[in-house]
């Protein structure tokens, strides 16, 4: 009951952040890049809730339009490296044999690489943007989804439902997507949230060493790269925020991703 309770808590704490961003344009009082240089390093108070950056910009406003792109960049890239990874992990999962020795090996040698080093390749060639950005995350984020995809479905093809579909003559495309990865949903949905979150942390790491996100496009790692240099003036409020929120926003889809994976460790050890 009380491991419910948390889950209810950190779901609504996560939907909170997620509206709240969703929405920013209607919620925010300033347009994140408005500058008032009448207003620079302004503290929390009347007319700033949060305070301002150095261009005199309201950081609430940036805090929740920023959020809206770091969310954003990584909701793109969490939808591509599902798709790579089910594609990726189903094929190698059915097929199995040789393929499918073939396929993990060379997963697994991708996955020897240090995905930083990957992510820092790709930016050596691509144009920065926010796309971009949620295309370099997506392309190298599938590894694990591809590894549940595939351990779910070499799993439930032994399975005697599926087994009657196929003495039945139920076509390939109908058991793959009907019994496979219809079954398969409640792993993939666990490994998409801790997807989710990391690629939240790639966005935000890159952006705070000023190679991710465009300055010009307000992200919680970008206010948290400008914020570098207002705290040794003095300027907490506008590292402080950004950093609190992104701390919440992980540990909360984190929690939740935890919370939902021990019913699957019970099932699998059942």
């Amino acid at each position: 009951m009380k491991s419910r309770k948390m889950l209810a808590f950190w779901c609504i704490v996560l939907g909170i952040i997620v509206f709240s961003t969703v929405f920013s344009g209607n919620l925010a009082p300033y347009e994140p890049n408005d500058m008032n240089l009448d207003e620079v390093y302004l503290s929390p108070g009347d007319g700033h809730l949060l305070g301002t950056d150095h261009l005199g910009r309201d950081v609430f406003s940036r805090l929740l339009g920023g959020g809206k792109v770091t969310l954003t960049v990584a909701t793109v890239s969490v939808l591509l490296s599902l798709v790579l990874g089910v594609l990726y992990g189903g094929f190698s999962g059915y097929v199995g044999g040789i393929v499918d020795t073939a396929l993990m090996r060379l997963l697994e040698v991708f996955i020897t690489i240090p995905s930083l080093i990957i992510i820092l390749s790709f930016q050596a060639f691509m144009q920065g943007g926010m796309w971009s950005m949620a295309l370099i995350i997506g392309v190298t984020g599938w590894l694990s989804t591809a590894r549940i995809v595939r351990s779910e479905f070499i799993r439930l093809k032994e399975a005697e439902f599926v087994q009657m579909a196929k003495m039945f003559g139920t076509p390939i495309w109908k058991i793959i997507i009907s019994h496979l990865l219809k079954n398969s949903v409640p792993a993939i949905f666990v490994v998409t949230l801790f997807n989710f979150a990391n690629a939240i942390f790639i966005e935000v790491s890159l952006s705070f060493l000023g190679i991710g996100v465009p300055p010009a496009i307000p992200s919680w790692g970008n206010m948290l790269y400008y914020a570098q240099n207002d705290i040794l003036i003095g300027a907490w409020w506008i590292g402080l925020y950004p950093g609190i929120l992104i701390f919440i926003t992980i540990l909360a889809i984190n929690f939740i991703g935890e919370a939902l994976k021990d019913p699957e460790r019970r099932r699998f050890s059942a």
